[in-house]
């Protein structure tokens, strides 16, 4: 029997036990009996469990201790956690006997563990307070979004001297790194044109593929050395321009002229003007108003945007452009990139200061971006990958890939002496030409060539007249020319015309001045080659390359005016040779060792009998020996 002064926690005062949200235990149910006399203990031990254990509080369950079971003595039902066992639930029907009635809807009304209703409307009012948060949290979000402003950039500064110096170094440090790839942007929208490629200033050779909405007739590929610019139009290909082959093509190049105060030529200076062999005067940059503007992070790393106007013309000595040597034509005028046509300093040097270049430079003095306005061309932007360095090879109208010129090896110049016997005995050979004499003269050209007769025969096009051809002889007596339609000279296109036709028109034939021009002086050192050794001059080896298939050492004579190669296989066969033009391009001659026609004796035009002269009798004169 309990006889605490307190009542038990596990019931109300007046004997009504409080529900409890678990489940009575069902061994409760069966060992509890129903009290004959509320006031009589339980038997034995005051506890209603048979085998439960006792806890503090002396209250047990049916299988085991709980944390405190009803008690059951004849004072007032304890008060506890858990509600004393009561009778089952019924749905109306009567109270079972010696069991107190229990409240109406109490025990099954939902509720929490002390019997109240749930909560609904504080969780409506939770919800409520975090949707008001979350509205308030947006707003404040979108206000504070349309009452931001950036900060205001740092103010631009003098440069400090290891900014001076960086950047007094940067054509320096160009020219030592050799080459980069490049991507040019010049002009907006619809006038926009794109350029994509390499620029190797140690020889120097630009590389590009020009595209854009705006490439016009200039869409293509474009090799320039600084003074001789040459062209490969597409006007087929897509208009965004793409990295070009690093084997250019063979064929379909010629030269090209741009206007040297707008369009492309300006572009092309500036890309080769970046490039010197010793370091700009800092005092001069700062005299200039070179500043700092800002710190940027690009690809390559982080950068200085340094503003200061475009490097003048290169100091003397600089390599940005060939101003003489074995490239650069003797008296000839440059072409769209030399410095003879300008530099591309101008307006962006001075005025507004927003107009003036901006360069990218990093703390190695390396450029990486470049952006400037250029007077007759417009904004251009410059960027450099200067991880990207490939070995650039220029075609054959350059002068094909460098190499390391030297005196020619015992063999090499055995092979060189025995060459006119060599070529005399193989008689004749095909011969295709290509020779770009002039901006405005791109020559192809085939026919045959007799070293045992010492003659000549050949169509020549220009690819500036398709529709035409003409007819070159040559022979011991001289030169002879006829202009005649293309399908009388043999057909074919003007790249790639067909033989002249046999036999050769009778009539249309005019005399012509041996060495007049670049390309009687192409097939007279054709002819001259099987004459005497002696008449060669100097010698040097260039380099080695392959034609036909066949390897070849390239040798280059300088006896005449103007220097020609020889490329010699190893069996002692000449297979090409090349004359440079006076345009500073190299014109060539394919020869293929074949039989060559038997022509019939030129008809020789008449000529004009001079004033006061007696007529000389016929099969008296002497013709001219070559």
């Amino acid at each position: 029997m309990d006889t605490s002064p307190n009542p038990a926690p596990d019931t109300e005062p007046g004997g009504t036990s409080r529900p409890h949200d678990s489940v009575e235990t069902s061994s409760a149910e069966t060992n509890r009996t129903a009290p004959t006399d509320r006031t009589a203990p339980a038997a034995g031990t005051g506890s209603t469990a048979g085998t439960g254990s006792t806890d503090g509080t002396g209250s047990t369950d049916g299988a085991g201790s709980t944390d405190g079971a009803a008690r059951v003595d004849g004072s007032a039902a304890p008060t506890g956690r858990h509600r004393s066992p009561g009778p089952p639930a019924s749905s109306g029907g009567p109270a079972r006997p010696g069991w107190p009635a229990r409240a109406s809807g109490r025990a099954d009304a939902p509720g929490d563990a002390r019997g109240r209703p749930a909560p609904v409307g504080r969780r409506h009012t939770v919800l409520l307070l975090l949707g008001l948060a979350a509205v308030t949290s947006a707003a404040a979000l979108v206000v504070g979004l349309l009452s931001w402003a950036p900060d205001p950039p740092e103010p631009t500064r003098e440069l400090t001297v290891a900014e001076g110096e960086r950047l007094a170094a940067m054509r320096v440090t160009n020219l030592r790194d050799l080459r980069t790839g490049v991507r040019v942007t010049v002009g907006d929208g619809a006038a926009r044109t794109e350029l994509v490629g390499w620029v190797d200033w140690s020889r120097p050779l630009l590389y590009l593929d020009v595209g854009g909405p705006g490439a016009g007739s200039e869409r293509g590929l474009l090799q320039s050395n600084g003074r001789v610019l040459v062209v490969r139009p597409d006007p087929a290909a897509v208009p965004t321009a793409a990295v070009p082959p690093l084997v250019p093509p063979p064929d379909r190049w010629r030269l090209h002229d741009l206007p040297p105060d707008r369009g492309l030529a300006p572009v092309l200076r500036l890309l080769l003007g970046l490039a010197a062999d010793r370091p700009e005067p800092v005092a001069a940059l700062r005299d200039a108003g070179a500043r700092w503007v800002t710190r940027e992070t690009l690809a390559g790393g982080p950068v200085d945007v340094l503003r200061a106007p475009l490097p003048g013309p290169a100091p003397d000595g600089a390599a940005t452009a060939p101003t003489g040597g074995a490239d650069t034509p003797a008296g000839g005028s440059g072409t769209a990139g030399g410095p003879s046509s300008g530099n591309a300093t101008g307006p962006a040097a001075a005025g507004d200061p927003d107009e003036q270049t901006r360069y990218w430079i990093d703390r190695d003095a390396r450029l990486h971006k470049l952006v400037t306005r250029l007077p007759g061309v417009g904004p251009v932007t410059v960027t450099l990958n200067r991880a990207d360095r490939p070995t650039l090879r220029p075609v054959d109208a350059l002068g094909g890939r460098p190499g390391l010129p030297r005196q020619l090896s015992g063999t090499e110049q055995d092979r060189l002496d025995r060459l006119p016997d060599r070529l005399r005995a193989e008689g004749g050979a095909m011969l295709t030409l290509s020779a770009p004499v002039g901006v405005d003269t791109n020559l192809r050209g085939a026919g045959w060539l007799s070293w045992t007769a010492r003659t000549a025969y050949l169509a020549v096009a220009d690819l500036g007249v398709p529709d035409r051809r003409t007819l070159l002889r040559r022979d011991r007596t001289g030169w002879l020319r006829a202009d005649v339609p293309a399908d009388a000279g043999g057909g074919g296109t003007a790249e790639t015309p067909d033989r002249p036709p046999l036999p050769p028109p009778a009539s249309g034939w005019r005399s012509s001045r041996p060495g007049a021009d670049d390309l009687s002086l192409l097939i007279e050192a054709a002819v001259a080659a099987a004459g005497p050794s002696g008449q060669r001059g100097s010698a040097m080896r260039i380099r080695e390359d392959v034609t036909a298939g066949r390897t070849v050492d390239v040798v280059e004579l300088s006896a005449g005016r103007t220097p020609v190669r020889y490329w010699i296989d190893r069996s002692g066969v000449l297979r090409r040779l090349e004359l440079r033009t006076g345009a500073g391009a190299w014109a060539q001659l394919e020869l293929i060792p074949a039989t060559v026609p038997r022509l019939a004796a030129a008809p020789r035009p008449a000529t004009a009998a001079r004033p006061g002269a007696a007529p000389r009798p016929a099969g008296t004169g002497r013709a001219p020996s070559s």
